[in-house]
């Protein structure tokens, strides 16, 4: 049994307390993993306000993370002491109908990354008697944690940690939003709404994939002029401003795609977004809302008789293991930026303050160093 400082959640909605806990030695198919940086991700967040509801409290909080594999339980394979991981918040079990497509993103496994517990059904974390549950079967709010194999995404060792921690989700959600998602491609003039960290990677997506236009959108100043240095053509305040300039570049027609990437999703910011794509455009929404939201104001004749389409984005649209190792690749090659992604990093202790930041736009990314 291994000791760790952890944030972890009591109630909904709540702040994130630090607590020492206790975590289980690795049982079969799992690792012992010493945590080297974790992102501060808004669907932890989403959980903190009690937009999404937990399965189990308390509850230990994070999901972006990254480390270096300690012990080795039995029927592990592919992984070894040393290794050098980053987590999936998708389980994938490689032999589900979605695995067997190339689908890691919808593997069946999802169903159970709310639920707190390991995939057997049990808990590895610990406070005193008081079992706790775990972020997407992850907890990455930990120094220590326990995860099973399928949770964990083994990575080259000649890139620091404490940067690729953002691979693990906000960067592949981002950048496959574009890529996969809106299906960009050279000459697209593409919108993305909401300048966080999965809609800074949106942008860096579309202008790596050949848009002529890549428009920011963000109510922030320094969220639009960090766009504006990683890849954003242009940006505006808001969608009304945006949604003119990309029909005035494109013969009053409008953009071909745009992507939501706002903290929260509302049916308005879809409809917005659905009102400045052309024909046979393309919303991508990527933002997370409320269980309880419904209806998105579209109007019923254009988005047929205009042939527009509304395309959800889970994980960028792609398998994590594929996904995880080629944004490495090209962070590597210099043609992905995650050091200027980061806005802060942060100790343990100061995790709501982290999420202060984030919720008043001060970060693009905000990322837990526990070293």
């Amino acid at each position: 049994m291994v000791t760790s400082r952890a944030a972890l959640l009591w109630e909904q909605p709540g702040e994130w307390k630090v607590s020492t806990v206790s975590i289980d030695e690795p049982r079969r198919g799992e690792v012992l993993v010493e945590m080297v940086a974790t992102g501060l991700c808004h669907s932890d967040d989403h959980v903190k306000v009690g937009d999404v509801p937990a399965g189990h409290l308390p509850i230990c909080g994070g999901h972006e993370g990254a480390g270096v594999v300690r012990e080795v339980g039995p029927g592990v394979y592919g992984l070894t002491e040393g290794d050098h991981v980053i987590t999936s918040f998708i389980p994938s079990c490689g032999r589900c109908k979605w695995c067997a497509q190339g689908l890691q993103q919808l593997c069946d496994n999802g169903a159970l990354i709310m639920e707190g517990t390991q995939l057997d059904g049990t808990f590895r974390m610990h406070h005193g008697r008081t079992d706790v549950a775990t972020m997407s079967t992850l907890g990455t709010f930990s120094e220590w944690q326990v995860f099973d194999q399928l949770s964990c995404v083994k990575v080259r060792q000649d890139v620091p940690l404490e940067t690729l921690c953002i691979v693990a989700c906000g960067v592949p959600t981002g950048w496959g939003s574009a890529v996969n998602g809106a299906v960009v491609r050279p000459g697209d003039v593409v919108v993305v709404m909401g300048i966080g960290g999965v809609g800074i990677n949106a942008v860096q997506g579309a202008a790596f994939a050949g848009a002529a236009h890549v428009v920011a959108v963000d109510p922030v100043k320094f969220k639009r002029d960090s766009a504006l240095k990683l890849g954003a053509t242009e940006s505006f305040a808001d969608m009304t401003a945006a949604t003119e300039f990309v029909r005035s570049v494109t013969n009053g027609q409008g953009a071909d795609s745009a992507i939501v990437t706002v903290g929260v999703v509302k049916g308005e910011f879809i409809a917005e977004a659905f009102t400045a794509i052309r024909k046979a455009g393309t919303v991508v929404v990527t933002s997370q809302g409320a269980l309880t939201e419904f209806n998105i104001p579209v109007n019923l004749f254009e988005i047929s008789m205009y042939q527009k389409r509304i395309q959800g984005v889970l994980y960028g649209m792609s398998s994590p293991r594929e996904s995880i190792a080629r944004l490495i690749d090209l962070y590597a090659e210099g043609k992905l930026k995650l050091d200027e992604v980061i806005t802060r990093r942060y100790r343990l202790d100061q995790v709501n303050e982290a999420y202060d930041d984030m919720r008043a736009g001060r970060n693009l990314r905000g990322v837990i160093e526990f070293k």
